[in-house]
């Protein structure tokens, strides 16, 4: 009995502290990579780097003059082959940074093919390479599955949020991502059904709902998506015709009358300094400035399909409206978020040539290998096979890229349909003046504040 009993002393208190780690690891993520995860993770690195290195095909022979030296002294240790030297290690709150500085003959793209073998070499989640700077990469660990529940810390969204900068998504290595509209003005964000491009759309006008943009949206399904936005919307069009119309204000009146300005603003001999001439809105003197324009469309293939001849002649309007606008509205201040099930050559002439306007890319799940190459193929070769192996599972969960060839793998948070639409009717009255886009201003049935009704305003805008 006594043995048993010093047996139950120390077999209970195990017990008790795996189960704990074990529920910290799924409940507490966080807390169990800092107190186990971190210092296991880290001691496994440290104890057979050198070992791993070589079993990835990240090491390289000694040079010529260290072999001969080492056989001239005896000491044959130095003809092993040599890993990239660490320079750096960083812990972080969900994984680990490592920078390396390569050998001679190595590049940044042999640790790249790498990074799959080494996330299963050192147990951690994921492993990003990124280049800083010539022979120097950093491996960027994740420790855990950051995109199993999704939440966007305040303080890093309060840090990232700006004009046209909306913060959507989690990155799986724990950072924010900023849908930037200054830096990549035109995206496209692509998806199976049910895979959370609705969700991704609600985030993004949510974000830019408080913002002083005008909001278009184009929702060619009667509204179902959009039309809860109403009250923040400069503009709605809910069939194909009524998006020609509106594309025709857009390009032909709003785009030009702020062109116009530009130019007028540039034009003033002797009035304007040389560091006020400008060739965008973006340096014009504030109390001129026009609001910027977000249009959304949530489902592209809606514009480009034609039955009859009547039909093919507004769609080559509409495409035609659709390329000009990508290519020249930032200049204008005016921007293009187009969502589709698949947007490639098969929707008809023009397709091709507006998909190569639109710079920020994001795939959710798709149903075809097709789909993501034509999303990713030309860009990030690499995120093709991650944008096909979303789980269905993972609403929410897509790859996001952009022509510079970066990308990464992102979750947007869940966001309830009542819950943006609330937040849309909270600022209605931030709906900037756009004359020419009244006729296309949805109305809304919005509760006044105790304030207007004071003031006698009506109850309904």
């Amino acid at each position: 009995m006594s043995e048993l009993a010093s047996l139950l002393e120390v077999a209970g208190p195990l017990a008790a502290g795996g189960a704990g780690a074990a529920y910290a690891k799924v409940k507490v993520p966080r807390a169990h990579w800092a107190a186990i995860g971190l210092p296991v993770t880290l001691g496994r690195i440290m104890h057979s780097y050198a070992e791993d290195m070589e079993a990835c095909g990240l090491t390289v022979e000694p040079p010529l003059w260290k072999a001969m030296a080492a056989r001239m002294g005896g000491d044959m240790r130095q003809l092993k082959p040599a890993p990239p030297r660490i320079t750096r290690v960083t812990p972080t709150t969900t994984g680990l940074r490592v920078r390396l500085r390569l050998r001679p003959g190595q590049s940044p793209a042999d640790v790249t093919e790498a990074a799959e073998r080494l996330q299963h070499a050192w147990s951690v989640h994921a492993v990003r390479v990124v280049e800083l700077a010539p022979r120097t990469v950093e491996l960027r660990l994740t420790g855990f599955d950051l995109l199993r529940r999704v939440h966007l810390p305040a303080r890093q969204v309060a840090k990232v949020s700006g004009l046209l900068r909306v913060p959507v998504a989690l990155c799986e290595d724990g950072s924010i991502y900023v849908r930037d509209f200054r830096k990549r003005p035109n995206g496209l964000t692509v998806g199976a059904l049910g895979t959370g491009k609705s969700m991704y759309g609600r985030n993004l006008v949510v974000g830019l709902a408080p913002q002083p943009v005008a909001l278009v949206g184009i929702d060619c399904k009667r509204g179902v998506e959009q039309g809860p936005f109403a009250p923040r919307l400069s503009a709605l069009a809910t069939d194909p015709d009524t998006a020609l119309d509106l594309l025709r204000v857009l390009v032909g009146e709003v785009m030009e009358e702020r062109y116009d300005l530009i130019c007028a603003q540039n034009s003033i001999s002797g009035r304007v300094d040389k560091e006020d001439i400008t060739s965008d809105i973006w340096s014009l003197p504030e109390e001129i400035r026009p609001a910027p324009v977000v249009m959304v469309i949530d489902e592209i293939a809606e514009l480009f399909l034609a039955g009859s001849k009547a039909e093919e002649a507004r769609r080559m309007e509409l495409v035609t409206l659709l390329i000009r606008y990508a290519q020249l509205a930032r200049a204008a201040g005016m921007f293009i978020e187009v969502m589709g099930q698949r947007f490639s050559s098969e929707l008809g002439k023009g397709a091709t040539m507006l998909r190569a306007q639109l710079t920020n890319r994001i795939a959710h799940r798709v149903n075809d290998l097709g789909t993501a190459g034509m999303t990713f193929g030309e860009i990030a070769p690499q995120a093709v096979m991650s944008a096909v192996g979303i789980k269905a599972d993972r609403p929410g969960t897509a790859v996001a890229g952009d022509t510079s060839g970066a990308w990464s793998r992102i979750r947007t948070p869940e966001l309830k349909l009542a819950d943006a639409a609330a937040a849309c009717a909270r600022y209605a009255h931030l709906v900037p003046e756009l004359p020419a886009l009244a006729p296309f201003r949805p109305i809304t049935g919005i509760p006044a504040t105790p304030e207007e009704i004071a003031d006698g305003t009506p109850a309904v805008v």
